[in-house]
């Protein structure tokens, strides 16, 4: 999975990558991974894609994180205009 985590719409965003979303989500909830969403509090996940393998998924993670900020303001709003909480949907 590729995943974007935020703090607020139009907030601060985090793009990460895992084998398990939601394990992944629950670590950052948690605060036990990663000092940028600990710092920024980025718990709320407002984009999800899902590949076959974790080499995939972490090839699209390194496109994503070299986009410029509006693009990935776009990919979000392209599936989740109002920036809800896709977690309860996991």
């Amino acid at each position: 999975f590729v995943y974007i985590l935020t703090n607020k719409m139009g907030g601060t965003l985090y793009t990460g990558s895992t084998t398990d979303i939601a394990r992944r989500i629950s670590e950052h909830r948690a605060k036990t991974v990663s000092d940028f969403t600990k710092t920024y509090f980025l718990v709320r996940l407002v984009h999800v894609e899902e590949y076959d393998t974790i080499i995939s998924a972490r090839h699209r993670e390194w496109q994503i994180k070299n986009w410029h900020r509006a693009w990935k303001i776009a990919l979000i709003e392209g599936s989740n205009p109002d920036w809800n909480d896709l977690t309860p949907l996991l």
